[in-house]
Formats: structure tokens, sequence, C-alpha cells
């Protein structure tokens, strides 16, 4: 079986049963190789390969419409889509996406990219095909771990009232990205020691016991009985209560019985949930032993399984070894993750304070309102979501921590150029949209040391404070693995900015990982006689107003430099600040990124694209000098 001959899943349909399992081990191979180069999703890819196949093979994409959630599982869907020759430029610039996209291809019928949008996605699907008098089936694949999520939940409880013949593919593997934790699990657990449940067990037990020869042995026959609802009969209860038909648990790496269960369903017209089990990681030895770390990973050696390049320290790394430190020396510190321990570096606190750290799951509205409860008792929450997910704790933030003033410190990762992952996992809106509530301060530090001293000051602040860091490694000599957080090396209170380099002909104000960048750019424009004053503004908001006020008696014109939308960032910040200062005779450029989503591309490429590298800094210096300054 050649990947080369499968054009469109129609070459699916004539395919045998042994003929398509050899395609699954054609298809495991290839995302491996391929993930192993580009780096990518692996864990979720390989367990989710035979379901794929046998969706492809019983319906008929794209007049049929298959919703990934998360979108993270979705490698076999593309390869069988006609992107096989493609797929080597998985998460490259100008390559193919690693989650689907509605642009890139017909059979990408919901653009996803963060979890447990589907099943809403899928109902809005058929509820429009209705309307238009139009016949296809709308099937929606997500995992257990997005199913912990309230939106999914919306989904199904809409969907069973309105009875419509949507097709839910519960994919159960027992992980999200990290373990899963409480939810479905509990609630089958309280169901089986319920008085409901103890009843039935005591009443069948005593009918088999009363049917004459089968005496004392019928309590085995009870035994079994109970082993069969545990197994089969009671995990559906919660979505038969939602309107749901239940069929399941099934094995998800059998493509023969997958094939006859959605053949069979294929023709329910009311709305039906299939629990699948599967194991994330499948095939390929490394993955399956730790699928946490396969998740989302970058380059690795086949061989070993070992990340290439893996031996820089990444700012999540820093942020979670501070937190642990000085959580051993306050107890009153609380670390919250929502379903991501391993991404934001809270792997060693979970170790260490195992009694002060919560994973609420894919819920990330539950965990800034949980945290802002923890405030309320005098704790000190720590909140550390990635920025792009932030987002969905927006009215949270501003509800239930800002208005209320709480001490709740928000980590927020991956901010700024993710690169790989794309528009959906880049973040770069928290400024914009953090920075204009009331009573949040909101920083970000230029390398490790920094990034320490900020979350030694959000822990002391007795207010909200959001402390914003990027993806990757800390190149600068900033903090080790040895180096002690008991004394911070550097100090500083909130609002004070850091002159870096003193200059007269323009200031470059720079936030974040754009401060080494901008600081090369001058040192390289001092050469040509330029003199550039660079500012490592450390804060947001609250910005250093006494220092706009000094620089501007002399300066007349400033850049701004930030990895954010323009659209009320940064530069935005500063110059509503000096406008609020009837600062009227300083001009102010503005470099950040502009009022579209970016594409997939390494950090690299995209910080060049859009002038945030040395380069483009310096650049963008010596076309600003050459334009004329106010006159009066």
């Amino acid at each position: 079986m050649y990947l080369e001959s499968i054009k469109s899943p129609s070459d699916l349909k004539n395919l045998s049963v042994s003929q398509l399992k050899e395609l699954a081990k054609k298809i495991r191979e290839t995302i491996v190789e391929t993930v192993s180069r580009n780096g990518g999703h692996l864990s979720s890819n390989l367990g989710v390969i035979e379901l794929t196949i046998a969706l492809h093979h019983v319906f008929n994409s794209p007049v049929d419409k298959i919703i990934w959630d998360v979108g993270h599982q979705s490698y076999s869907h593309k390869i069988l889509t006609g992107r096989y020759e493609k797929f080597s430029t998985l998460r490259k610039y100008k390559g193919i996406s690693g989650f689907p996209k509605r642009q890139e291809s017909e059979h990408d019928t919901f653009g996803t990219g963060h979890s447990s949008t589907s099943i809403s996605a899928a109902l809005g699907i058929i509820e429009g095909r209705d309307k238009n008098k139009e016949d296809f089936k709308v099937i929606a694949v997500i995992g257990d771990g997005a199913m912990t999520s309230g939106l999914a939940f919306e989904g199904l409880n809409n969907a069973g009232h309105l009875k419509k013949d949507l097709i839910v593919i519960l994919n159960d593997n027992e992980m999200s990205i990290s373990k899963n934790v409480g939810a479905l699990s509990a609630y089958l657990n309280r169901i089986l020691t319920g008085e409901f449940y103890r009843k039935f067990k005591k009443e069948t037990k005593s009918f088999l016991e009363s049917i004459p020869k089968l005496g004392v042995p019928a309590a085995k026959i009870a035994q079994k009985t109970e082993e069969m609802l545990k197994g089969i009969f009671l995990p559906g209860i919660i979505f038969e209560e939602l309107g749901f038909n239940y069929f399941g648990p099934i094995d998800g790496h059998n493509i023969e019985l997958l094939i006859e269960t959605l053949k069979r369903i294929k023709t329910v017209s009311s709305p039906t949930l299939i629990h699948i089990i599967t194991t994330k990681g499948k095939g390929f030895e490394f993955s399956e032993k730790n699928p946490s770390l396969f998740h989302g990973i970058g380059p690795f050696k086949l061989e070993t399984g070992t990340p290439i390049n893996a031996d820089s320290l990444t700012y999540s790394e820093v942020f979670g070894k501070t937190l642990t430190e000085l959580a051993d020396h306050d107890n009153k510190i609380i670390a919250i993750s929502a379903a991501m321990k391993e991404g934001t570096g809270l792997v060693h606190f979970a170790e260490r304070h195992p009694d002060r750290f919560y994973d609420v799951g894919i819920a990330e509205p539950h965990a800034v309102t949980f945290a802002a409860g923890l405030a309320t008792q005098g704790l000190k929450p720590v909140v550390a979501i990635y920025s792009t997910f932030l987002q969905r704790a927006y009215d949270e933030i501003v509800h239930d921590v800002c208005l209320q003033n709480l001490h709740v410190v928000f980590a927020i990762d991956r901010a700024g150029i993710v690169g790989e992952d794309g528009p959906t996992h880049s973040g770069l809106f928290d400024l914009s949209y953090l920075r204009h509530i009331p009573n949040i301060v909101v920083m970000a530090p230029k390398d490790g040391v920094e990034l320490r001293a900020m979350l030694e000051l959000a822990l002391t602040h007795s207010g909200p404070s959001a402390i914003r860091f990027p993806r990757g490694k800390i190149h600068s000599a900033a903090i080790n693995h040895q180096e002690s957080v008991g004394e911070s090396p550097v100090t500083f209170t909130i609002g004070e900015s850091d002159v870096l380099k003193d200059g007269e002909d323009i200031a470059i104000l720079a936030i974040g990982n754009t401060v080494s960048p901008a600081l090369s750019a001058a040192e390289r424009l001092e050469n040509e006689g330029v003199s550039a004053m660079v500012v490592n503004a450390r804060f947001v908001k609250p910005f250093d107003r006494n220092l706009l006020l000094s620089m501007t008696s002399k300066i007349k014109k400033i850049i701004t430099v930030e990895e954010n939308a323009l659209e009320g960032g940064f530069g935005s910040a500063v110059i509503e600040l000096l406008n609020d200062m009837a600062i009227h005779d300083v001009r102010v450029r503005r470099l950040g990124i502009p009022d579209e989503f970016i594409e997939i591309g390494q950090q690299s490429e995209l910080r060049k694209k859009y002038g945030l590298d040395e380069e483009g800094i310096y650049l963008a210096v010596l076309s600003f000098l050459k334009e004329p300054t106010y006159s009066h």
C-alpha cells in the first residue's frame, strides 16, 4: 500500500480491511518520521490513525463534514485528503498547518486549535444544513480531555434538546496534554457507589438467589453482572440523559470494528455518541511510554526519542523553578494549571508541593475564578496559562479578579510569536486585552533574571498582576539550573523601567523579548553615528511616566517595539500617555504585529517578516530619522 496512491478519501472505499491496516502502518511511519524532523503533535495523532481511516472509509468527505476538536490529531486526516505530497512541509513557513484550516482544504470543515469547540460548531453546521435543505452527515471528534470543558457540555445539552442527527465520537485515552483530572471518571464512581446502583445490585442478587438450583453460585453471577454494567452500561448514562444514543466503549484501534460501528450509526437520525478507547502515542515506543512529552515536541532523534537541541533553559522552566523555590518559603503560594502542567513548567512544583498544585483540566475560565476564590482567603494563587488560551477566560479576569482587585498572579506563557503552531496558538493579543482593565499590573521580562524578579514582585503586590513571557530558550546567561532564587540579582518597583543605553537622536522603547534585538540594533547604529537611547520598559501598565517626561524633553522621535498586536498594545499605551501628558511635539513609530493573523513559520522567520529582529529595528530607525520632526 503506497500513500502516493491515496489522492482523496474516495480511494479508501474499495480497500479491504487488511489493506486498511497496512495503510495505517504506513501513515504511522510517515507521521513519526515527519514530526521527528519538523516537530509537532505526535502522541495525539498516533492515537487516531485507525479512527481516521474508518471515518473516511465510511463517510464521504467533504460532502459529509468531519470536525476535529482542537485539531492536533488531524495529521492522518490531512494525509488522506490530498496533502500527502505536501506533508513534509508540515508546520513550515508557507507549508501546511498542523491544525485544520478552512483555507487549506475543503475537507477541513471547521478551523480549530483551541479545545472543545467541535460539538457546538457541528450543531451549527447541522442547523445550517437543514435551513439550506441539504443532506449530509456531521461528525464531531472530541477527546476526553476536551470534554472536561464547559463549552463541550453546552454543545451536548443543546444538541440533545434539538434532537438532530449529530454524531459525536468521544476519543478516550485518559489524557489531554497532562493526565486528565476529575470529571467523567469521578462521575462514574459516584454512580457505582450511589443508592440506585446499590439497590439494583442488591435486588439482582436476591432475585438470582431465589431461583431454584442456582443457590450460592448466584453471587458469582451477580458479580459478573456488576462488571458488565460497569464496563458497558454505566459509562453511557450521562450522555443518554443529555439525549444521546450511546455506543461503546469500543476499541479505537480495531479498524474492522470501527467500520462496522460507523456503518450502523450512519443511518441513525437522532444525536449519537460513540465512545472509543485509544492509546495516545500508539505504535511508537517512546511516545507510548511518555505521551505528555510527545504531545507537542520539537525535532527529535528517531532511534532514541531524544529531543534535539534541548539543552538551553526555557522561560517556562525558569518560571516553574522560581515558583517552586519561592513556595518552599511561602506556604500561601498556590499554582494552578489548565491541563498544561508540563507545558507551563509546573512539573517540579506539583511534585514538591502536591497539596498546593491544582490542574483543573481544560477549563480556563474555571481556573481564573477558582484562583479568585482562593485569593479571597488570603492565599496567593498563580495561574499559569498560555496567552492564546487565557483569551478564553477574559470575562473571569475582568469580573472575578480585577473588579474585586484580588491578589491573583497570571503567568502568561507562550506570549508573542509562537511559531510553527500558527495563528491559533500565537499569543499576540494579551497586552491589548489586559492593559485596559482597571487594577491590573502588566509586565514583561527581558530575560530569566527579570522573570524571576517580576514573579517575586507580583507575589508581594496586593492586587492582580500579569507577567507575559515568550516561548523558547533564554539565550542570554541570565539564570541556570543551579542558581538559587533566594535573592534576586535585580530589583525594581512597579512601573519602573530601565535605561540600558543613553542616546540623543532617537529613543527605542522595547518590551519583553524585543529588548535584546533593540539593544543590538542600537549598538549597530552607534557605529554609524546614530545615538539611540534604549529603554527596557518592563511595564506596559503602569508605564514609567517620569522617564517618558524626562526623555521627551530632548528626544523628539520614539520607536516602540513589541511582539503584540499594534492595536491597543504597548505602542498605543505610549501614544496615549504622551497625549494625556500634553506632550505634542514627539513623533512615535510603532513596530509590532499589524491588523492580521500571522501565518505559520519559525519564530525567527516571522520576526524578520514583521521587522522585529535586529535588522528590522535597525532599518526602521534609519527610515524614521530621515522623516521630519514636528514643526511649530
